[in-house]
């Protein structure tokens, strides 16, 4: 169920939501039906996201791309929702993948949603597949920095419509203050590839891949500057990286067709525009 709130306290948009990490409208619409994301709605506009519903938006994203499948991840996402309590920290709370299961850290106790199964933690867990909400032993200007590039990253989306130039320089402000948020690369980048300026783009997607090296969406759109630049072989390394990370972005598997029928590379189309037609129907 939605509310009636502002924009100062859900500042982002289902729709760059859905460009910054790369979720389907389904994936969305099902966390927010199972009650794990809680958008509100302001006289009946579209729904707006609190900083906390991106931030499980993203989880849901990383364990997608960490092979966890869909149905066992909604279904587990859901018996976590159940299971905490309404006032539960954001801060220190943990969900991991591992082995193709979810398990959840919270207090210093782990445990697996959909069993509710203790997990004995043994020495320091690797970090591929871990999604931390907020870390928890961050320096505090660190986290200061977090919160001000946050916080700017907000103002930067809402000038985009009636200050661009603004919107520009608070993107890279925001870079400047966190080089690892992956959204104000993806935003800026797109900014900058709306108005032609498309080398620049190029430039903010591969800056920031050196921070962000395991995002599917800074390959995909760096792929797809390549593309309205002509370098077409190198997009197609680009959509190839992006779907190792991230095998079910549709639109990956059509333009990377489209690029290896351009090509001749037949077999290599076929197999991309059946990736593309089987993630349509579902």
């Amino acid at each position: 169920m939605t509310s009636t709130t502002s924009a100062t306290s859900h500042p982002y948009t289902l729709a760059s939501i859905r460009q910054t990490l790369g979720l389907s409208r389904h994936a969305i619409q099902k966390l927010i039906d199972l009650g794990f994301v809680e958008p509100a709605r302001e006289g009946g506009r579209a729904y707006r996201l609190s900083f906390r519903d991106v931030v499980l938006l993203r989880s849901a994203h990383e364990l997608r791309a960490a092979g966890v499948p869909t149905r066992q991840l909604l279904r587990s996402l859901g018996a976590l929702k159940a299971e905490l309590p309404a006032d539960a920290p954001v801060d220190g709370l943990r969900i991991l993948a591992a082995g193709g299961r979810l398990a959840v850290r919270l207090d210093g106790t782990q445990w697996e949603p959909e069993t509710g199964q203790l997990v004995m933690d043994f020495g320091v867990a690797p970090g591929t597949g871990e999604v931390t909400f907020i870390p928890q032993r961050h320096a505090a200007h660190a986290t200061t920095a977090r919160a001000n590039a946050d916080q700017l990253f907000a103002e930067a989306e809402q000038l985009e419509e009636s200050d661009a130039e603004g919107a520009e320089a608070t993107y890279r402000r925001v870079i400047e203050l966190e080089p690892a948020h992956a959204h104000a690369y993806l935003n800026l980048g797109f900014m900058l590839c709306e108005v032609r300026r498309c080398g620049e783009a190029l430039a903010v997607y591969e800056a920031g891949l050196l921070h962000c090296a395991d995002d599917p969406l800074l390959h995909y759109n760096r792929a797809v500057a390549l593309e309205s630049l002509g370098r077409s072989a190198e997009a197609l390394s680009s959509y190839e990286a992006c779907l190792q990370l991230q095998p079910d972005i549709a639109d990956a598997h059509h333009n990377a067709a489209l690029l290896y029928a351009q090509n001749g590379q037949k077999q290599l189309a076929i197999r991309h525009f059946g990736a593309y037609r089987r993630l349509q129907a579902g």
